[in-house]
């Protein structure tokens, strides 16, 4: 099963020289499990781009589509056999980036 483990956050690129290396060590010790897919950060919402396309002619709109004080700052997607195993790596990575995390499944599921 495929699982993303989302990352919520009130600013961006704000992790700590501590911090990002409890990451470092948190996505080596995935990749070592074998749960590791992908990962990444993210620049601040002001910096997406809206685009519906829904009556066949796309509009763009500049900034994010929800204004909040929290958002997505990054994610982790990962492979685990149950949901069991995906909370506890997603508590995991938490501590590691000190920020709280959403877990959700992927629709389908698998790899």
């Amino acid at each position: 099963m495929l699982y993303l483990i989302s990352v919520i956050d009130d600013t961006t690129g704000s992790a700590t020289p501590d911090e990002m290396a409890a990451i470092d060590t948190f996505n080596d010790a995935l990749r070592e499990q074998g749960h590791w897919v992908f990962a990444g950060g993210l620049t601040p919402p002001g910096s997406s781009t809206v685009i519906d396309n829904r009556a066949g002619r796309a509009v763009l709109t500049d900034g994010p589509f929800v204004e909040t004080k929290e958002y997505l700052a990054g994610f982790w997607i990962v492979e685990a056999p149950d949901l069991d195993v995906a909370l506890a790596l997603a508590s995991e990575g938490s501590r590691s980036c000190q920020r709280r995390v959403e877990v959700r499944p992927f629709l389908g599921g698998s790899a």
